[in-house]
């Protein structure tokens, strides 16, 4: 029995023309061996599975082939060619910087480098994963790296060029590498089905490269594994249901729902999906690749982002002629929303219920009608109870008066007026006026508010006992900024000179930048508004005394205390206090 290849390894490029979806860094590799432009050391840095060993290992068979053909590649005819085929060839050397990482790695790497090749022109060094070498390895391999023999050439590859110090950066050619594009990976693998006589269908290939994220190396793992459970006939349902990945019919299927405002098939369906076996999130994340798809099918200039095969790419220019732009804005917005706050709810499945409640209202219109009528200031209710006017036939002719002899006071008369778009048809039980209270003449005022009469401000006397008053309705509205502020006014002595100089006498010079940065502008703006005068100016002072005495010991603070608050001698008195 044969023994079995993974594909990965059968399938390898042998040349740089069997290489996919690298065309520009082979042309630039084959171009430097055409014309004998080659550098001591080479980066090939970029995701995995994506060719940089392989592009490495066919470059150092290439250097050394003797009969190259005309577009650069090798002629696997050569000695040096068919020991490579053979891996017999001492030309090429592989480490892998993982397990070799320490100095005395290194240092036995450039003892190797001096012997020159036997068979060849080069002696190449491929150091994989270089991202692991040590600090001090690093640096033990600078110099070499430099300046190495003229037969050596490093290939250092990498998926994490951030991590490779500058210095080791500085003397390589830098190649990255790109992800592989889905339709790239999906012909590879047609070729590589095709040669194993396996059928596959598109939709199952499709969904194969998708899987793969743009690492080939993972596609034909995942082909492999495929293989193995559907042998010769590969169908997109034994794909989907072997990889554990939701099925874009369900997302049809939710869009579709949530365009007829059906809530309850979106609900059914959700929970269909969950009772298979997935996750909410990935759920919620291949929607919103489903509404970006359908946003980018709309248009021809971007129809060639949407990476889909042909069949179900009409599927998505079909369903996208019935969503509007502004349904699939709004939907990607609270889609994106939902993404990010999935990890942080409690109840996670209510919360893509609610995104999907959503969706429902955006298609209905009804969000946007709610969106509106929030947006339109609401009429006040009235807690009158309103009844309508009496109809004219009911009204009372002017020949129906009553008795004067009688008690009863006459009824209302409602005149006829002119009803104006700003007045209601109907008006409040409160505002009817009763029969013992006000003569029937005053009904017609009903309709006809009057405005009531705005008091002319008067300008208030600046005196002393005014001035007063004000300054402790000032001083109570600044409760809620911490007792050291209230402590600084009921320390601070106003002084009235005249009716336009105020003066504010504070204790330090401490208080007198605070007041100054944060008070006195509310304090003046306070009193031209109570005082109804913008010239009244407010000049604040430190006590002399203040600034030019300088207290140190416990007598001397206790006589200044004294000279401020005489009562204070009396308390030391009464209950026989000592200074400490």
């Amino acid at each position: 029995m044969e023994n079995f290849i993974v594909s990965a390894r059968k399938y390898r490029p042998a040349t740089f023309n069997m290489v996919v979806g690298q065309d520009t860094i082979t042309s630039t590799l084959k171009n430097a061996i055409k014309n004998n432009h080659l550098t001591q050391a080479y980066l090939f840095c970029g995701p995995r599975g994506v060719g940089k060993t392989t592009c490495a290992r066919i470059f150092a068979k290439t250097i050394n082939c003797s009969n190259l053909s005309s577009e650069g590649e090798a002629c696997d005819k050569c000695e040096s060619c068919l020991s490579f085929n053979s891996q017999r060839s001492f030309n090429i050397h592989e480490l892998d910087a993982a397990s070799n990482n320490k100095v005395d790695d290194i240092r036995s790497l450039t003892e190797q480098v001096r012997i020159p090749p036997q068979i060849g022109r080069y002696s190449v060094y491929i150091i994989d994963e270089v991202h692991m070498l040590s600090q001090s390895a690093f640096n033990a391999f600078l110099k070499t790296l430099e300046e190495p023999p003229s037969h050596a050439i490093f290939i250092l590859a990498t998926t994490e060029k951030h991590k490779i110090i500058p210095t080791i950066l500085s003397r390589c050619q830098i190649f990255d590498f790109n992800r592989i594009h889905l339709e790239d990976i999906i012909g590879r693998l047609s070729y590589v089905a095709k040669n194993e006589g396996i059928e596959a269908e598109d939709e199952a290939l499709h969904v194969i490269a998708q899987k793969a994220d743009g690492a080939l190396r993972d596609a034909l793992s995942i082909f492999d594994q495929v293989v193995s459970l559907c042998g010769k006939s590969v169908k997109y349902r034994d794909v989907i249901e072997n990889l554990n990945v939701l099925d874009y019919e369900y997302y049809f299927r939710t869009v579709d729902a949530a365009l007829r405002g059906d809530l309850s098939d979106i609900l059914l369906t959700f929970n269909e999906i969950l009772e298979n076996g997935f996750d909410g999130h990935n759920f919620v994340s291949g929607l919103n690749n489903h509404l970006r798809d359908l946003l980018v099918s709309r248009d021809e200039a971007t129809l060639k982002l949407l990476e889909t095969t042909p069949s179900v790419r009409q599927r998505y220019l079909r369903q996208t002629s019935d969503c509007s732009l502004d349904f699939l804005y709004k939907a990607l917005e609270a889609g994106s929303n939902c993404e990010i706050n999935y990890k942080s709810s409690k109840n996670q499945r209510l919360h893509v219920e609610l995104f999907l409640i959503q969706l429902c209202r955006l298609a209905s219109g009804t969000g946007e009608e709610l969106q509106k009528k929030n947006d339109r200031p609401e009429k006040k209710i009235k807690a009158e109870a309103e009844i309508p006017l009496p109809p004219k036939s009911e009204i009372l002719r002017e020949n129906d008066k009553p008795d004067a002899r009688s008690k009863k006071p006459a009824p209302h008369i409602y005149h006829e007026e002119k009803q104006t778009d700003s007045q209601s048809k109907s008006f409040s039980v409160r505002e009817v006026i009763s029969d013992d209270e006000k003569p029937a003449a005053n009904l017609t005022a009903v309709h006809e508010p009057e405005k009531a009469e705005q008091p002319a401000l008067v300008k208030a006397e600046l005196d002393y006992d005014s001035f007063e008053k004000a300054w402790k309705e000032f001083a109570d509205s600044l409760k809620g900024e911490g007792t050291r502020v209230i402590s600084m006014f009921k320390s601070i002595r106003p002084e009235i000179i005249n009716d336009q100089l105020i003066k504010l006498h504070m204790t330090n010079a401490a208080q007198k930048d605070l007041f100054i940065q944060n008070y006195k502008q509310r304090l003046k703006s306070f009193i031209a508004e109570r005082f109804q005068s913008e010239d009244v100016e407010i000049e604040s002072v430190v006590e002399s005394s203040e600034t030019n005495e300088i207290i140190y010991t416990d007598e001397q603070k206790y006589t200044y205390l004294v000279n401020k608050y005489p009562m204070l001698k009396e308390l030391k008195k009464t209950f026989n206090l000592d200074l400490l």
